[in-house]
Parts: C-alpha cells; sequence; structure tokens
C-alpha cells in the first residue's frame, strides 16, 4: 500500500477516524493493528522479519538494564550481529558471494556457494538502524528500556515511518506513543497541509521527472550528451522530490494522529558545502552514522590526527553508500562523497585564499550564489552512481558531461532535437511545466524555511494568497499529478 495508491486515501481517513474514536488506553493497540496491517498489504511474510527484530531487541533491551560490565557489551554485541545478520542475509549475501565467485574464478579457486533465493523486506535497513538506535541508547544510558512490548513493537512498526523513516531515536518516538490523543483540529490541519506538500512533490515533479529520467537513463548509449546532461540534473530533483515528497507524507499523517517525527530535509540543494549538504539531506540517516559510526571512529582513532579523522569519515561514507544498496555503483557513491568532504577539509585554507585574492569573501551573496551552485553540481554527479545500473553506465555518462554542457548552448538543437517526446519523453510545453513547478516549490520552501511548518507560513498570508496558493497546488496535482502509482525510490532500501 503505497502512500500515493487509491488503497492508501482509504485507509488513512478511516484509521484517524477509528484511532480518535478509540479510548486513550487503547489506541496504542489500534495503532499497532493498523500499522501491522499496513506493513502486510505489500507481502504478507515480512511481518515474520519484523517480529524477529521486535523479539530480539524488546529482550535485550530488557536484560541491558539488568547486567553490568562486560555482560552489557556481550548483550550490545548480539544486537548488532543480529540485526546486522539480518540484514546482510536478505541484502548483502548475494552481492559479496558473486564477488566472491568472481575473484575465486580469477585466482583459480574452487568456490561454487549457491545465492539465496530471498526478497529484501520492504525498508529492512530504516527498520534495522531504529531498533539498532533503542539498543545503543539503552546500553549508553541514555533512555531506559521499555517495559510495555505493545508499544515497542508499535516504535518498530508505526505506519507512517514504517518503509522509509524518518529513522527515529527512541527519545523522540516512544514517549510519543504512551501518550493517548485526542482530535486538534490545528494539528489535523498542519499534517493535512504538510501531506497536501508531499503529494505536490511526488506526484507532480518526482513521477513527472522520472519519466524522462527513465527515458534517458534505459538509452543511455543511444542518448545524445546534452540529453543525459539534462537527465543527471532531473534526477537530482526526481530524488529530492520523491524522498522528500514521502517524509512529507509520513511526517504530516502522524500529526494528524498527534505525532511529532523528526524532519528529513532542510532545502538541501541551498547546501554550500558538501558538508552543509549532509546536515540536509537525509537528516536521521546522516545523524545515525553521525552518532553511531563516525564518533566511535573518529575518536579511536584521534591519536593518528588528520588521517585518522579522514579515514573515520571516508569509511563512513562508503557504508552510506553501501546502506543504500548492495551494488559497487552504491559503493562508488558514498566514496565519492567522501573524498569530496576529505578534499574539502585538505584545500580549506588554500579555498580561503583564492576567495580572497578573487574578491569573492567581500562579497558574501556572490560567494554564497557560487558555492551553491558548486556544491549542486557536485552532489548532482554523484547521484549518477545512484542511478546508473552500473559502473559502465557511470563512466559512459561522466565522459558525456561535457560534450552535453556544450550543445546546450546551441538552443535551436536543444529545443528540436533533444526536448522531444523520442529522446526525453516529453514536449518542449510539459518540459517547461516541470521546470516551473521546481522552481515554485523552491520559492514555497525558501520563504516557510523559518516557519514551523507549511500552514503556519501559509497562515502569515493575506487570505486570498492563501487560498489562491492551496488552489495553485492542488491544481496541479489533479492537472499535471502522474497517477500511475510509481513507488517511492527509497522503498527498496
Amino acid at each position: 500500500m503505497l502512500f500515493n495508491s487509491p488503497e492508501f486515501l482509504i485507509f488513512f481517513p478511516l484509521v484517524v477516524t477509528f484511532f480518535f474514536l478509540t479510548p486513550h488506553r487503547y489506541q496504542w493497540a489500534f495503532l499497532l493493528l493498523a500499522s501491522g496491517y499496513f506493513y502486510m498489504s505489500f507481502v504478507p511474510w515480512y511481518i515474520l522479519v519484523l517480529i524477529i527484530l521486535i523479539l530480539l531487541d524488546y529482550s535485550l533491551g530488557r536484560a541491558l538494564e539488568k547486567q553490568i560490565g562486560s555482560r552489557r557489551r556481550l548483550l550490545l554485541l548480539t544486537s548488532i550481529i543480529g540485526n546486522l545478520g539480518i540484514l546482510f542475509v536478505f541484502k548483502y549475501f548475494n552481492f559479496f558471494n558473486e564477488n566472491i565467485s568472481v575473484l575465486a574464478d580469477f585466482v583459480g579457486w574452487n568456490y561454487s556457494i549457491e545465492s539465496l533465493k530471498l526478497i529484501l523486506p520492504i525498508g529492512l535497513s530504516f527498520h534495522v538502524f531504529q531498533s539498532l538506535s533503542y539498543v545503543i541508547e539503552v546500553y549508553r544510558g541514555k533512555y531506559p528500556a521499555e517495559k510495555h512490548i505493545g508499544i515497542y513493537a508499535l516504535y518498530v512498526l508505526f505506519f507512517p515511518q514504517l518503509v522509509a523513516g524518518p529513522i527515529e531515536r527512541p527519545q523522540q518516538l516512544l514517549p510519543q506513543l504512551h501518550q493517548g490523543k485526542s482530535f486538534d483540529y490545528e494539528r489535523v490541519m498542519d499534517g493535512l497541509t504538510t501531506m497536501l506538500w508531499g503529494f505536490f512533490k511526488k506526484l507532480v515533479i518526482a513521477d513527472q521527472l522520472a519519466v524522462m529520467v527513465d527515458q534517458v537513463f534505459g538509452n543511455v548509449y543511444q542518448a545524445p550528451p546534452a540529453a543525459i546532461v539534462l537527465a543527471v540534473f532531473m534526477f537530482a530533483y526526481q530524488l529530492y522530490c520523491d524522498f522528500s515528497g514521502y517524509s512529507d507524507i509520513a511526517i504530516g499523517s502522524a500529526k494528524v494522529l498527534g505525532f511529532d517525527l523528526m524532519q528529513n530535509f532542510n532545502r538541501p540543494y541551498a547546501a554550500k558545502t558538501i558538508s552543509d549538504f549532509w546536515r540536509r539531506w537525509h537528516i536521521s540517516l546522516s545523524n545515525w552514522l553521525r552518532d553511531y559510526l563516525y564518533f566511535p571512529l573518529a575518536v579511536s582513532w584521534r591519536s593518528y590526527g588528520k588521517i585518522g579523522s579522514h579515514l573515520a569519515l571516508f569509511i563512513t561514507f562508503v557504508l552510506i553508500g553501501l546502506w543504500h544498496g548492495a551494488a559497487w555503483t552504491f559503493i562508488g557513491l558514498g566514496a565519492i562523497h567522501g573524498i569530496y568532504l576529505v578534499f574539502a577539509d585538505v584545500t580549506k585554507s588554500m579555498r580561503e585564499k583564492i576567495s580572497k585574492k578573487t574578491g569573492l569573501s567581500s562579497l558574501p551573496r556572490v560567494r554564497a550564489f557560487v558555492q551553491i551552485i558548486i556544491t549542486f553540481i557536485l552532489v548532482s554527479i554523484s547521484w549518477i552512481f545512484f542511478r546508473a545500473q552500473n559502473l559502465p553506465d557511470v563512466w559512459h555518462i561522466v565522459i558525456n558531461l561535457g560534450p552535453g554542457i556544450m550543445s546546450l548552448f546551441h538552443v535551436e538543437y536543444v529545443l528540436h532535437s533533444v526536448v522531444t517526446r523520442e529522446v526525453l519523453g516529453t514536449t518542449f510545453s510539459f518540459f517547461l511545466l516541470r521546470i516551473l513547478a521546481i522552481i515554485f516549490m523552491e520559492i514555497v520552501e525558501y520563504v516557510s524555511r523559518n516557519a514551523d511548518s507549511m500552514r503556519s507560513m501559509l497562515l502569515c498570508l493575506p487570505f486570498s494568497a492563501r487560498v489562491s496558493a492551496y488552489y495553485v497546488i492542488i491544481i496541479w496535482i489533479f492537472l499535471l499529478g502522474y497517477f500511475d502509482t510509481k513507488s517511492f525510490i527509497y522503498f527498496q532500501f
């Protein structure tokens, strides 16, 4: 059951209605049943994997509070091995098995272990990280073990963020699950407005851009260089609007029910540096890996100085790439961001000198604009690893970026030979409408950047402007939305 499916448009109002009609003391049970049904609507047996994770980490969390010393470390290690072991079997075993087989053939070893015929449960990487977050926080003494197994199960299964985050910490979500919720008109309207904005980003921008991106990346060796360049930058916005659109719908639906989920995006393409980008993109994952992987590695290797911190940073980002998928392209994605960040740190003083010599340091707005453009280009290039099918495709795309950029200056050629239904899968007029939708989105998110919510920003506008904004979004969704129920990209993780 996808958020953008007709089934969800029936499921969600029913859940909201019966949730608020349910006595407070039983609301958790109703939400747990609804969340279980939501997850089983994909593939019913997936729920068994989550039940194993729930029982494992609930039991270990309770045991951690009763043990001291080395036994506590053993319990933590058991949780890490159990969670990552399940993730490895479903997501990574075949990848490593196939690569070991290739290596064995190359050196003449006898290796013949069969690949597993398993389907990756939807959102398993998110579930594992959220479960590990709970156990680690209990181990560190930052949160008490949850005694109510039903509440803990709901912490893992809560349907708004069940399949693609945000990855919540126990301090943020578990106390809310203990509270009874009453209907609150303001919260409901805030939530519905956030959901509407998420649907706009998903249906009007992401799914429409996907038509063009798929056309080019599916025929990358036949596509002209100019089309490749356009597809690379369009995919940057497809990915952002798809994932942040999901997050908005998740955050909004939780808010309608009375729950607050963490912000997962903060205008990432307005970032001035790559490190700034990762403070704005998939914030829950970035924070998770910073707190539970990078900081421990950097502290343990601090005696090695800059080399230790750079190595910790690079390893963290390679694992970010691997978290996204079991493929060399995703490892490349993480590696290139690790290289970006290490390079930025090594060249920081040199870049400051260049900024002063060129006069950019005395022109802060111009400097900020240049930084944003450079960062966006670097991030867009890195997304090639995310979207391409394999490394040869990545190489073909990269070597065509230069010729493609030069081709874009030939406007007549682009209009008549590139932005066509045969090459990009669309006409120029529809291409222009998608660009306008992106500009509209950027303006709205810029204006609302300091507001508590999308609705609070709209409430500051005059009544006529507020109504017009709602009408524009709704009409755009119905007239230009893509209603073929395309899955969210991050569901595969």
